[in-house]
């Protein structure tokens, strides 16, 4: 668990470092705020999530770990490349490494972790995991800005056959090979027997560690109502935590003129204070309302979450003053971890063991098309066209999550229901 924990913290690490780098490269490269986007959303998302759904397809089959050490080396060996980067296209394609060497790596964990814990403790166990989120994030912000003060004040960095290096590409070397460690470590985890096997249609295939996807696919058309409300649900929040991640550093840039290692010191304590404490909150909720006979529980408390996150998500751009708006960003992070943990473990209850990683899969590609696509994107458009002006940009997140968040919580209401009947048939088949 502490291992797949710390993988999930190196790998937000590398994909958020990049938002603390949008002014230098903007500058650097001459680019937009919508071509800056691109390379925070669209880059990492395109391989990130069409190759996770076969490599979801093959962790129902093959060896998990096998597969996400792998992974940890191709994205901490790209977001190296990242820092080599002399042009737009290069830096894109850069990404796009990054995104493939992190697909496997949810699916994977969260198949490996529901086969560690029983149903009961699971919601906690999925919290932990999802303490990647927020120890990625925070340490790039805490620790990225403060590398970044550092290399823009030092001496440039020659390197042979590359020449000189900008302080942001330093950043990003700096950032992305230590993490090639954590693969090292991968040795040590052990691969899970597998658990909550369904009966399949044949014997042949209930001898196997995976399924048809033929199965896989009718198995959620039937049950679309449950799998349809979630998936999009959740990726309507995830919308808003991208917007979020990418832009407030600029923001802080633009409204209030704080350097990125102001705001990169202040964001970064609230994502680790309220992060963990926000995906350790929405665990114990969901399993605690789960035990006492709430078969919805693990919903109930993602849209709790949901519900603290729209508030605070909305207010903190409007404050009059930054301190004001970095108090907000304190219950906007930990309204924003909850739904992160507990969406997950919501799947996770409802999903057979043979097609856990293929279904976790598609979910993360659905809410990475939309989140990561559509997050960064949507404000740099509103920035960019509605409002046509760089110092606007708070007012475009508030636009953003406003419409997000409406969108969210009609998706996660409707919900609730199917999702019941879901988890009293998962229960069913599980023997719990």
């Amino acid at each position: 668990m502490v291992v797949l924990t710390i993988a999930y913290a190196v790998s937000f690490l590398d994909r958020q470092i990049l938002a603390l780098l949008v002014q230098p490269i903007k500058s650097d490269l001459g680019i937009s705020d919508t071509q800056m986007s691109l390379l925070l959303g669209l880059a990492f998302a395109v391989f990130y999530t069409m190759l996770a759904i076969p490599l979801g397809r093959m962790a129902d089959r093959r060896s998990r770990r096998g597969m996400i050490a792998i992974g940890i080396t191709v994205w901490c060996l790209m977001t190296a490349a990242c820092g080599l980067a002399k042009n737009f296209v290069q830096l894109f394609i850069a990404r796009l490494g990054v995104g493939v060497g992190q697909a496997p790596l949810n699916a994977a964990a969260l198949s490996m972790i529901s086969d560690y814990f029983p149903r009961e403790r699971r919601g906690k166990a999925i919290a932990f995991y999802s303490m990647g989120i927020s120890l990625g994030g925070g340490i790039a912000l805490l620790v990225g800005g403060q590398v970044i003060g550092f290399v823009s004040t030092a001496p440039p960095v020659t390197l042979p056959l590359v020449g000189e290096l900008a302080a942001w590409q330093t950043v990003l070397l700096w950032v992305g090979l230590p993490g090639l460690v954590i693969a090292v470590l991968m040795a040590t985890v052990t691969e899970p027997v597998r658990q909550d096997k369904i009966q399949l249609q044949s014997q042949e295939n209930a001898a196997d560690e995976g399924v048809p996807m033929r199965e896989v696919i009718r198995f959620l058309f039937e049950r679309r109502r449950t799998y349809g409300t979630l998936f999009m649900g959740m990726s309507v929040v995830t919308i808003i935590g991208y917007a979020y991640m990418f832009w407030i550093p600029t923001m802080f840039v633009r409204t209030w003129g704080w350097t990125i290692p102001e705001i990169s010191r202040a964001y970064g304590i609230a994502v680790l204070i309220a992060g963990p404490a926000g995906v350790a909150l929405g665990g114990w909720l969901g399993d605690w309302l789960y035990r006492k006979g709430h078969r919805d529980g693990h919903m109930r408390a993602t849209l709790v979450g949901v519900v603290i996150l729209i508030i605070f998500s909305t207010a903190a751009p409007l404050m009059p003053t930054p301190e004001l708006a970095v108090a907000m960003l304190f219950p906007a992070t930990l309204g924003a971890a909850m739904p992160s943990a507990t969406g997950a473990a919501s799947l996770m209850m409802i999903v057979p063991n043979q097609m856990r990683a293929v279904t976790t899969a598609l979910y993360y590609f659905v809410i990475g098309i939309l989140g990561l696509v559509l997050g960064p994107t949507a404000v740099a458009l509103v920035t960019d066209f509605v409002f046509a002006d760089d110092a606007a940009l708070r007012y475009s997140i508030v636009c953003v999550v406003i419409g997000a968040g409406i969108l969210a919580l009609g998706f996660l209401i409707a919900n609730l229901k199917h999702f019941r009947e879901s988890v009293i048939e998962a229960d069913q088949w599980s023997g719990s």
